[in-house]
């Protein structure tokens, strides 16, 4: 795409911009995702644009959870992910929550992002509104605890998780040989990361 611009001689001058084209994958469990709504999420989607150049890959995931309906969004990005999900009664409303919380991702990390990607636009996130970071903002490793890997079945990790009553459970995959990490899901589901090398 090409851009006009003026030089310091007052000379029109063609500048070439790359376009940002956002693919979206959309993906639903026991929810029906009307056009309406794609229309919407497309739309204000188009806001991410403005950080990135290429082709950007951006996951949608629709869910319903007894009264909840959850919205995911995921960008992958050269080995990065960045994720924003939240949870109401209406669909709609989620958008309107779930972006900006990808936003301040985008922006918070974005000399990360930079760093690491050819496909961040770094102009157009310095020129957004960052906060500027407080000590207390600044996370940080205040804990560290050790214990052996005891090699166990998916069965017997899920009885030690609900045993010690935690969110999250690492363990050895007896079959697998690999660190596994089980964990709780918001639907009350568990989930299972596990390391491959």
């Amino acid at each position: 795409m090409l851009d006009c611009d003026y030089n310091a001689g007052g000379q029109k001058i063609a500048i070439k911009k790359e376009i940002t084209i956002m693919r979206i994958e959309y993906f639903t469990k026991n929810y029906e995702l009307k056009d309406r709504l794609k229309e919407i999420i497309e739309r204000k989607i188009e806001r991410l644009n403005k950080f990135f150049l290429g082709e950007i890959k951006l996951k949608i995931a629709l869910k319903k959870v007894g009264a909840s309906e959850i919205m995911e969004l995921t960008i992958s990005l050269d080995g990065m992910v960045m994720r924003s999900e939240v949870a109401s009664n209406n669909m709609y409303e989620n958008i309107d929550s779930a972006l900006p919380k990808l936003e301040k991702q985008i922006i918070k990390h974005r000399k990360r992002l930079s760093d690491k990607s050819k496909k961040v636009s770094l102009t157009e996130l310095e020129q957004e509104m960052v906060p500027e970071l407080h000590d207390e903002d600044i996370h940080k490793v205040v804990k560290t605890k050790k214990f052996p890997l005891i090699p166990m079945s998916i069965d017997d990790a899920i009885e030690e998780m609900e045993l010690t009553d935690h969110a999250f459970y690492v363990f050895l995959n007896k079959a697998s040989k690999s660190v596994c990490v089980l964990y709780t899901r918001h639907d009350g589901d568990y989930g299972l990361i596990e390391t491959v090398k």
